[in-house]
């Protein structure tokens, strides 16, 4: 979700309730199960579940639930496996999104997401239908401090970084897909805490909405993806104009 209007701020408050009512919990478990599956289940040799383990304790997740979702994904305990899917779609005003699942039962959750679009003003689309609008990167989130604009530039061009975006309160460095751990592993040997490292789609093209009533029917079904139990993620390409931003706070 791009755009410096108040539609990030809604993101950030939004965030801080789900760290509240413990969603953040279930997500990094899953994201732990997921990196140690896919990679291994040491982080020496695993980077992305190295970033992984350092996000759940940053949010004081029980050394025992990291321990068995890293068993989970290695695949040292029962239970049904579980995959990461990305499915597609359109909201209200044209507004293309990417739903991250992480789900033990493919079928359910496709299921599931057809009906949230089909009742909120969307549709579900067939996979590479919104894709093509989106590309695969790597965010870096770093608190501002007293950091400059030049300072943070120069660090991330030293540690492999693309880009740096000013994102209010936190500095946000964008790093090709493939090297989205490494960067962050690299700023933390510099001495540098990274509040968090994510596997991004960044829209190509943004829809900027200027309806009151589409602003509300976009937010509302963008919620409805984000608090479904098997989202890890909702990527869109929309963002909410100045003069309709206070009306949708």
């Amino acid at each position: 979700m791009a755009g410096h209007n108040k539609w990030s701020k809604v993101k950030h408050i939004k965030a801080v309730v789900d760290v509240k009512r413990g969603k953040v919990f279930s997500k990094l478990s899953k994201e732990l199960t997921i990196a140690a599956k896919n990679g291994g289940s040491n982080p020496d040799l695993n980077a992305r579940l190295r970033s992984a383990i350092l996000a759940a304790r940053a949010a004081n997740v029980p050394n025992d639930n990291i321990d068995r979702a890293i068993k989970k994904g290695a695949g040292e305990l029962g239970g049904a496996a579980i995959e990461e899917i990305t499915y597609e779609g359109y909201g209200p005003g044209g507004v293309a999104l990417m739903v991250e699942i992480v789900t033990d039962n493919r079928n359910r959750a496709a299921n599931d997401l057809r009906v949230m679009f089909d009742k909120n003003q969307g549709s579900f689309a067939d996979a590479g239908s919104v894709a093509y609008m989106f590309n695969r990167m790597g965010e870096i989130r770093i608190e501002k401090g007293n950091r400059t604009e030049d300072a943070i530039t120069e660090l991330a061009l030293e540690a492999g970084a693309d880009d740096v975006q000013d994102a209010g309160d936190d500095w946000i460095l964008y790093t090709t897909f493939e090297q989205t751990f490494h960067v962050a592993s690299t700023l933390r040997e510099k001495g540098v805490t990274t509040k968090s490292q994510n596997l991004i789609y960044q829209p190509s093209t943004m829809v900027t909405i200027t309806d009151v009533e589409v602003g509300r029917a976009i937010i509302k079904l963008y919620d409805v993806l984000d608090d479904y139990d098997d989202t890890q993620a909702v990527h869109a390409n929309f963002e909410i104009a100045d003069e309709i931003a206070d009306e949708l706070s």
